[in-house]
Formats: structure tokens, C-alpha cells, sequence
């Protein structure tokens, strides 16, 4: 296990809004960044579209993430494909893995829905982190207001798993 990298990765979903009640489906995308904790920097980046079997773009979600169908279906890939690229590329079960909430949990969960072996083996919730480390114990905060509270900018667009990851990323190299 290398611990002095942590591999920051954030899921995007295919998505409805029905009656203003928001619901999820599978991955689309997986946005990852990996953070080298003793140079203090982000190493490496990567963005992987993935091709649902069952569900469709809706256009929430094409207006939340930016997402299209054509864009899924062009440059997306079966997820077992995706996996075996993150672990080529990252690391797999040898590097920490760690999000913003519990996008292990989605990914577990897709993964024996679909018979796909989980690609990590440590996972840090650096939500959970963040929340005992400035002490809000019951006090929820999404990624970007965490990282607006610690003076970090913000870039690009919000909702984007590539965008998402290397925010969390850098917001990780402060908390970590």
C-alpha cells in the first residue's frame, strides 16, 4: 500500500428529477485526480465516460453534468473497462482511494449489481474528515462550501466528475 498517495475520485450518475425529488441510476462517469501527499501536489488526472446498460441521459441530468448522450455513447465504455483502466492507470487495491460522501458505496454497489470485482481495497470519506477535523459533528457541508471555507477557488464547472475530482483533490492536500 503506497501511503503517500490517495487516488481523489468522483462519480457522476445518470439522474431524474421527478416531482423535485432527485434520484440516481448508474455511473457515467468516473473523474478521477491523484494527490502525491509528500510533494504536496496533483500528479495525475484522468476522466473516463462510462456506457450504461440500462439507463438512459435524461435531460436533468444533461443540464446538471454537462453530459450528453451522444458524448456517452461515442466515448463511453462498459464499466468493467473503465475499472480495469483505473487500476492500470492508478493503482487498483495498492493506492488509498477517497470522495466526498460515499461514492465507494455507488461504486460497490454497481459493481455486484454488474459481477465486476471492487477496484480498491482503502477508502477515505473526506467529508467525515473534514466534518471531525473542524469539529461540526452533526453539521453536514457539501464539497464546494468546504473548499470555499478554506479559501481554496473553486474551478470549473461543479457536477463534471473530472472537475469535481481534481477540486477534491486540492481541497484533500489541505485536509490531509
Amino acid at each position: 500500500m503506497n501511503y503517500n498517495r490517495v487516488v481523489c475520485f468522483d462519480l457522476e450518475m445518470c439522474c431524474w428529477n421527478v416531482d423535485g425529488v432527485g434520484t440516481t441510476g448508474e455511473i457515467i462517469e468516473v473523474g478521477l485526480a491523484e494527490i502525491d501527499l509528500n510533494k504536496g501536489e496533483i500528479v495525475k488526472r484522468a476522466q473516463y465516460y462510462v456506457r450504461p446498460e440500462h439507463d438512459e441521459i435524461s435531460a436533468f441530468c444533461f443540464e446538471l453534468t454537462g453530459i450528453t448522450p451522444r458524448k456517452v455513447q461515442k466515448q463511453g465504455r462498459p464499466l468493467e473497462d473503465v475499472l480495469k483502466s483505473m487500476i492500470k492507470n492508478f493503482g487498483g487495491p495498492n493506492k488509498i482511494y477517497a470522495a466526498w460522501g460515499h461514492d465507494d458505496d455507488i461504486l460497490r454497489k454497481e459493481c455486484l449489481e454488474k459481477g465486476l470485482e471492487f477496484p480498491f481495497k482503502e477508502f477515505l470519506n473526506l467529508a467525515t474528515l473534514y466534518r471531525i477535523k473542524y469539529r461540526l459533528k452533526d453539521k453536514r457541508i457539501g464539497h464546494k462550501a468546504a473548499q470555499e471555507n478554506l479559501n481554496i477557488e473553486w474551478e470549473g464547472r461543479q457536477h463534471s466528475g473530472y472537475v469535481d475530482a481534481y477540486n477534491l483533490a486540492k481541497l484533500a492536500l489541505a485536509i490531509l
